[in-house]
């Protein structure tokens, strides 16, 4: 079994410090490394590491109160911290030890020394974490030893109760019953034993609910709810049900004991019934069938008295995230704690719904006979409602500030319930695609904007085979002004819209899949290209750079897609170069690197595309067998001048250098920006102060003139 790599943080403000921490560590650590105390506070919540080697003299924040914001904060208070320091007086080690640091490293920098005593805390602190997990587990053994005999007599004693007992086995076959099961069900023991209590289905739960409640019952070992059953005679009922599990030493279920009663039998359970019906069971707030009831209503209101009312879905952010880090049970307190919030911020007659999930919706009735009224009414109510949810909720003992996107249609005399939750709907999809945290209308504009994606998600099906799609190269220009390859661009022209953005279709290629037939169109083309280009002198030396996409890199046969382009072509590999994104690369980081080498075989280079974006491992880098990183035209639009953008760009090339491959810059379209650039060691450049991408036709001419 392959020992999992520790994982270092380095943060130092000195790229050369970097580099060299980089390659004494890369063999026998994960390296990640941050040029600020700010990025450094960034990435170890991000993506925790084992051990964090920071700087003491840096600009802005300083290596003390990095460290002293490390430890105040829960999620990184843990971390151990090294001091890689000059400074050698007992006051300043000190300072440093007070606010947590486990060791200290002086500079210069003893390689052999650094990672032996890496190596030994590290070890140490893993010796200490497990005899910290093993007493850990030997106490939550022995608890659930003690809990386990707890409920076994408890249900041995309870058995003979006027509620109706259940024990099943494992898998849910029925091992027992009592007498009150026959009578509030109708089945016999006999008849009982040896089948599962899905005799007793009633039809009124979908499979969702089930599922949820063994979820439950693995998670948590209970589950406890109000569920319809259906006895023998075919007369459905309500029953309130808890389920336990009976676990064994060893964490090993061995049996369920239920436990339910009739909640049918009195005026009480007549009121639950109704509440089951129309109300959620988590937040006691209206569910999908009151709302559509009240919302009719509210229609027919409107005809009567000609006012405008509103309808509200309403989102919350970043939900699923807290669901995944926290756990269900924490997400179910949030829901309970923002609808009692928005409850509370509207009037008493309006209705504050949920529909499932994460999604509330709020109706607002009579709110004005003109429609500019309304809308600026639903506008002051949508910001109240946010600025009341921005708060921050205690969930668990740790507080959680809350963000809502909310989409909002009036609505009058003539609309439907169907076609006001699909307006709501969509006007909350476009809060939400316009970055959340904020309220959106419904309108004809927005409905226009949908219709025109669907329509042209269909005439994208057809643009290939109708020769639509077009190739445009953008020349890459070396420092002596010599073009030295070209990046091939995707265009579409359509027969009505004329060209349409790469922006607009590209990510609908991607969403829809069909970035797979395209993305081979495009490499077979540039081969095609390259193998027409061998004959003429002025163009058989140059590189055609082809981008491709995750989902096309990804894919099994995407190293026998490549062979079958070169072979179909007769394209001399050396001339065709792939440009990949960190995404990409850095998702199966061992898949990744093996089709590499397989194309890299076949004398195909590779391009780092839109690095300094993302945050790759430079340990994982310097293992990529990459030839080229290309600078992202974001940070070349600020050079010179932007600190931390030319910071970037002279760590990417002295990196570059480092690792032994070239760089490029994208988007450089001033004389400043490319003479800012190749002072510090870039000798390539891409933008248009050299060319726009330019078809075939106009490559050829200018590719020309440029020879002469």
């Amino acid at each position: 079994m392959t020992q999992q790599r520790l994982k270092l943080l380095a943060i130092d403000d000195t790229p050369t410090n970097l580099m060299m921490l980089g390659r004494a560590l890369a063999p026998d650590f994960d390296l990640q490394i941050a040029t600020s105390g700010a990025k450094g506070l960034e990435l170890a919540i991000e993506a925790p590491p084992d051990l964090i080697l920071l700087d003491v003299m840096m600009p802005e924040i300083d290596g003390f109160e990095t460290c002293r914001r490390l430890k105040a904060d829960p999620r990184s208070q843990a971390i151990p911290v090294f001091f890689l320091t000059a400074l050698s007086d007992g006051e300043s080690e000190a300072r440093g030890l007070a606010l947590g640091a486990a060791d200290y490293i002086t500079k210069p920098i003893n390689v052999a020394i650094a990672r032996q005593r890496i190596s030994n805390f590290l070890e140490r602190e893993g010796l200490r974490k497990e005899v910290e997990a093993q007493r850990d587990r030997l106490a939550t053994l022995v608890a659930e030893l003690e809990r386990a005999e707890g409920e076994l007599s408890i249900a041995a004693v309870a058995f003979a109760s006027q509620n109706g007992m259940v024990i099943t086995d494992p898998k849910g076959v029925i091992l027992r019953v009592n007498q009150s099961f026959t009578r509030l069900t109708g089945y016999s023991a006999a008849e009982a034993i040896g089948r599962t209590p899905a005799v007793l289905k009633s039809g009124r739960h979908d499979d969702p609910f089930y599922q949820r409640m063994w979820n439950s019952l693995v998670e948590k070992g209970y589950w406890q709810g109000e569920i319809w059953n259906k006895r023998k005679s075919g007369q459905i009922y309500a029953e309130l049900l808890t389920i336990t599990a009976i676990v064994a030493s060893g964490g090993i279920t061995t049996h369920y004991v239920a436990s339910f009663s009739d909640i049918t039998e009195d005026k009480q359970a007549e009121a639950e019934i109704h509440r089951l019906a129309y109300y959620d069971a988590l937040t006691r707030l209206p569910n999908r069938r009151l709302l559509q009831d009240r919302l009719g209503q509210a229609l027919a209101a409107a005809a009567r008295h000609g006012l405008y009312g509103a309808l509200f879905f309403i989102g919350l952010d970043n939900f699923k995230t807290l669901n995944d880090t926290r756990g269900h049970d924490v997400g179910d307190l949030l829901l309970v704690e923002v609808a009692q919030c928005l409850r509370a911020q509207v009037r008493e007659g309006d209705t504050v719904a949920r529909l499932g999930g994460d999604e509330f919706v709020l109706l607002l009735d009579g709110v004005s006979g003109n429609a500019d009224e309304a809308a600026a009414v639903a506008k002051e109510v949508g910001d109240k409602l946010r600025e009341a949810t921005s708060r921050p909720f205690s969930l668990d003992g740790q507080e959680y500030r809350c963000k809502l996107s909310i989409g909002v249609s009036l609505f009058a005399a003539l609309d439907t319930v169907e076609e006001l939750f699909k307006r709501a709907d969509l006007a909350l999809y476009q809060a939400k695609n316009a970055g959340r945290d904020r309220l959106r209308f419904f309108d004809p504009a927005m409905q226009a904007a949908m219709d025109l994606r669907g329509a042209l998600e269909s005439d994208l099906h057809q643009a290939l085979a109708l020769d639509q799609l077009r190739l445009h190269y953008q020349p890459q220009i070396d420092t002596a002004g010599r073009v030295i390859g070209v990046e091939a661009l995707l265009r579409w022209w359509h027969p009505q819209r004329g060209l349409v953005s790469p922006n607009e279709f590209v990510p609908l290629a991607e969403s829809t899949g069909l970035i797979l037939p395209i993305g081979r169109w495009i490499l077979e083309t540039s081969c095609v290209l390259i193998k027409n280009w061998e004959s003429d002198a002025c163009t058989r030396s140059l590189q055609v750079a082809v981008n491709v996409s995750a989902r096309q890199f990804r894919q099994a046969d995407f190293v026998e897609q490549v062979k079958r382009s070169l072979k179909a072509s007769g394209a001399n590999p050396a001339r065709l170069k792939l440009e990949l994104t960190e995404s990409v690369l850095l998702k199966n980081v061992e898949d990744t690197i093996a089709k590499m080498l397989a194309i890299k075989r076949l004398g195909v280079a590779f391009s780092l595309d839109d690095f300094g974006t993302g945050y790759s491992s430079l340990s994982y880098l310097a293992q990529l067998p990459l030839d080229q990183l290309k600078i992202d035209q974001s940070f070349v639009r600020k050079l010179p001048g932007a600190r931390k953008e030319e910071t970037i760009a002279r760590t990417i090339i002295t990196m570059g250098r480092e690792l032994d491959m070239n760089v490029i810059a994208e988007g450089v379209e001033s004389e400043a920006q490319r003479q800012f650039l190749e002072a510090h060691g870039c000798h390539a450049f891409q933008g248009y102060l050299f060319s726009r991408p330019l078809p075939v036709e106009h490559l050829t001419v200018f590719l020309q003139e440029a020879d002469r």
